[in-house]
């Protein structure tokens, strides 16, 4: 895994203290972390297909809400400030069976101080497309 330098001690203690969520039930594997560009990947098995096998969309922008919210996140350097999504879509391109994996790559296209906007790209190991998603942040006060 790949970590920018100046966010290491914030991935860090995020990794560490992460409690169990949506991301370890859909099996997502963080690749890189970087301010402008957050990639993971995420299986196609049981937990992530519709009931007819192949992949469900909703685990696509499970995937792509996780990678925007991390990386509008990792931007913000207000402490007790996070980011939250306010608003996702996505269009699916490319069906994807069980046993197969994607790669998704966030970067953003704003990041402003109070609300930022993050595009995912969901790509086969192969590099075709399988989805794009486009998700908007509100850059809030953290709950206690």
């Amino acid at each position: 895994m790949y970590i920018d330098h100046d966010i290491k001690d914030k991935v860090n203690h995020l990794l560490e203290n992460m409690p169990h969520n949506m991301g370890h039930a859909l099996g997502i594997e963080f690749l890189s972390f970087k301010k402008d560009e957050i990639k993971a990947s995420m299986p196609i098995d049981e937990n992530t297909i519709q009931p007819f096998g192949i992949l469900h969309g909703g685990a696509s922008v499970a995937l792509a809400e996780t990678l925007a919210s991390l990386g509008a996140w990792l931007n913000v350097e207000d402490n007790g400030k996070t980011a939250v999504g306010v608003e996702i879509n996505a269009n699916h391109i490319r069906a994807m069976g069980k046993g197969a994996y994607i790669i998704g790559t966030a970067y953003p296209i704003n990041k402003g101080r109070k609300i930022h906007v993050w595009e995912t790209k969901i790509f086969t190991p192969e590099e075709k497309l399988v989805c794009i998603s486009r998700c908007t942040l509100a850059i809030v006060d953290k709950r206690e």
